[in-house]
C-alpha cells in the first residue's frame, strides 16, 4: 500500500509540474497572436523591453525544458511495465507520429494556412525525434549508463559548435541548422514553400534522455525523503553551476552577459540565455528551479495542484487545442479591428501567420486577461479528456495523444 500511494504521488508531482509548464507556456502564445509589438520588438531585446514584457516572455522559458525532459521520465516509467523492445517500438511509432502532427494538426493552428506554405518544426517535431532516437538507441541494446552518459554529453558539449558559428562569415546550411543552429532558420523546398527550423532535434534528444535517467528517481529504489533530497541538491546544483558559468562568461552560451544601464537591466542580461538552440545554461537555469519544484510539490495536494494535473495528464491534448483557440481569438479581434479577408491574404506576404498583422494588436495587460480566459476555457475540455482516457484505458490509440 505504501508503494503503491507512493508512485501515484510521484506521478502526480509529475503531471502538476508539467501543468504548471503548460499553463504558462499559453501564456507566451498569447502574447505572439495578440501582443501589438510581437512582429516589431523582441520582448528580450534590453534596448527596448520594459520589465513586466522583458519578465513575460522570460518566465516561458521553463516550459519547453519541462516539458521534453518530464516526457523523458514518463517514457523511463512506461519501462517498468513494458519490455525493450515494446518501448522501443511504441517510441518510434509515436515519434514518426508527433512529427507528422507537428507538420500537419499544430502547423495549421499555427498558420491557418490550408495551402501550408511554410511547415514549421517546433518542440513536437523536437519530441518526436527524441522518441525515434531514444526508441532506436534502446532497439540496440543501450544500457542505462550508456544513455545518461550520452545525455550528458550532448547537454554540456553542444555549446562547442558555438566556435565554428563565431567565426567571421560563417553560415549555417540546412543540415547545420537541423542538427544544431535552428534559429527559425527558413529553407524553400518546392515552389513558394518554407520549412522552419525552430528546434534543432539533437539537444532535445540529450534533455529527454537526461530526463529518462531521471526517472529512476522516481522509482520504489528511493523513498520520499531520498527523492526530495536528490532533486533538490540536483536543482542547487544545477543554478550553482549556471551562477558560476555565467559569470565566468567563458562558455555554456554564444552571447555573452554585459553590464546594463542599472542593476535590474543587468540581471536581465546575466540570466538572458539562448533557447535556439537550447544553450547549456539555457538548460541549467530552467530544469534546476524544476527539479526543486518537484520535490516539494509531492508533499502539496489541494484544489490548484488538481486542476494543475489535469493539464499535465492531458499536455499533448492542451498543446494542439490551445493554439486553436488563440489564433481563433486573433482571428475575432483582426476582424474587431475593421480588417477584411484581403487584408489577411495581404499581410500573409509578410508573416505566415494569417490574420496577424505585424505592429498592430494590443496592450499586455489584454494579453494576460485573455491568458487567464484561454486557461479557464481549457479546463473543462482537459478535463473531458482526461475521463474519457482513464475510462477507455483499451483503446490503443489514446496512448499516442
Amino acid at each position: 500500500m505504501k508503494d503503491s500511494l507512493l508512485k501515484n504521488n510521484r506521478i502526480e508531482s509529475i503531471d502538476i509540474v508539467r501543468g504548471i509548464a503548460m499553463v504558462i507556456m499559453a501564456l507566451d502564445h498569447v502574447r505572439d497572436y495578440i501582443h501589438i509589438d510581437a512582429y516589431t520588438n523582441d520582448p528580450l531585446n534590453l534596448a527596448t523591453t520594459t520589465p513586466i514584457l522583458f519578465f513575460t516572455r522570460w518566465i516561458t522559458h521553463f516550459c519547453a525544458p519541462i516539458f521534453v525532459f518530464l516526457s523523458g521520465t514518463s517514457i523511463y516509467l512506461q519501462s517498468l511495465r513494458k519490455t525493450k523492445k515494446e518501448l522501443s517500438s511504441f517510441l518510434i511509432k509515436r515519434g514518426i507520429w508527433l512529427v507528422l502532427a507537428e507538420i500537419t494538426i499544430i502547423t495549421f493552428a499555427f498558420s491557418f494556412n490550408p495551402f501550408f506554405n511554410l511547415l514549421f518544426l517546433q518542440v513536437i517535431w523536437a519530441i518526436g525525434m527524441a522518441m525515434i532516437l531514444l526508441g532506436l538507441l534502446l532497439r540496440i541494446g543501450f544500457s542505462y549508463q550508456a544513455l545518461l552518459v550520452l545525455g550528458i554529453l550532448i547537454v554540456f558539449g553542444h555549446n562547442l559548435l558555438d566556435i565554428p558559428e563565431s567565426v567571421p562569415g560563417f553560415k549555417a546550411g540546412f543540415l547545420w541548422d537541423l542538427l544544431h543552429h535552428s534559429n527559425f532558420a527558413f529553407y524553400s523546398f518546392a515552389p513558394n514553400h518554407f520549412v522552419g527550423i525552430a528546434y534543432a532535434f539533437p539537444v532535445w534528444t540529450g534533455v529527454m534522455l537526461l530526463g529518462y535517467c531521471a526517472g529512476k528517481i522516481f522509482t520504489s529504489s528511493y523513498s520520499s525523503q531520498q527523492r526530495t533530497i536528490v532533486l533538490i541538491r540536483l536543482g542547487i546544483g544545477l543554478i550553482s553551476f549556471f551562477i558560476l558559468l555565467r559569470w565566468l562568461n567563458i562558455y555554456g552560451d554564444p552571447v555573452k552577459w554585459t553590464t546594463q544601464k542599472n542593476v535590474l537591466y543587468s540581471f536581465f542580461s546575466f540570466i538572458n540565455v539562448f533557447k535556439y538552440p537550447p544553450s547549456l545554461l539555457y538548460l541549467c537555469i530552467t530544469l534546476g528551479p524544476a527539479l526543486i519544484l518537484l520535490a516539494y510539490l509531492e508533499k502539496i495536494k489541494n484544489k490548484v495542484t488538481d486542476v494543475l494535473k489535469v493539464y499535465g495528464r492531458t499536455a499533448f491534448f492542451y498543446y494542439i487545442i490551445h493554439f486553436y483557440i488563440i489564433h481563433t481569438i486573433s482571428t475575432i479581434l483582426f476582424f474587431a479591428r475593421g480588417k477584411s479577408v484581403d487584408d489577411a491574404i495581404a499581410s500573409a506576404q509578410k508573416l505566415p501567420f494569417l490574420f496577424t498583422i505585424p505592429g498592430e494588436g494590443n496592450s499586455l495587460s489584454i494579453v494576460y486577461i485573455i491568458w487567464i480566459l484561454v486557461v479557464i476555457a481549457l479546463y473543462p475540455l482537459c478535463k473531458w479528456y482526461d475521463g474519457y482516457k482513464t475510462v477507455h484505458k483499451e483503446k490503443w490509440w489514446l496512448s499516442y495523444l
